[in-house]
C-alpha cells in the first residue's frame, strides 16, 4: 500500500494557487537555535526573533508521522518542547471554511 492508497486525492482540479495542502505547525522550543538548523529540520522556517527566548519553527508537515518524527528529533538532541500550535492553511485574503462571523 503506498501514501496515495492511504489518502486518495478526492477534490477536482489543482489546489488554489499558493495554497499548501499540508497542515502548518509552529514548534517553540526553549533557547536559541543557529538558522542553519533550517537543513535538519527538512526546510521548516527557524525563527530566534522573539522576546522570551525560544525558537519557532514553522511550515508545512505532510502528516501525523512527519510530525511525530520531528517531535523525536527535538527530544533526541535535548531541545525543550515549549508549545505546538497548528496554524491556519487557508489561502491569503480568504476566511478559514470553519470560522463562523458572530453577529452583535
Amino acid at each position: 500500500m503506498t501514501a496515495d492508497d492511504r489518502n486518495p486525492d478526492t477534490t477536482t482540479g489543482s489546489p488554489a494557487a499558493g495554497h499548501d495542502p499540508n497542515p502548518h505547525y509552529e514548534i517553540r522550543v526553549k533557547g536559541r537555535l543557529a538558522p542553519r538548523w533550517s537543513a535538519w529540520f527538512d526546510g521548516l522556517t527557524i525563527d530566534t526573533d522573539t522576546d522570551d527566548g525560544t525558537t519557532a519553527i514553522s511550515g508545512p508537515i505532510v502528516d501525523q508521522s512527519a510530525l511525530h518524527g520531528l517531535l523525536q528529533r527535538l527530544r533526541d538532541v535535548g531541545l525543550t518542547l515549549v508549545s505546538l500550535t497548528e496554524l491556519p492553511t487557508h489561502p491569503p485574503g480568504e476566511p478559514p471554511a470553519h470560522q463562523h462571523q458572530e453577529n452583535h
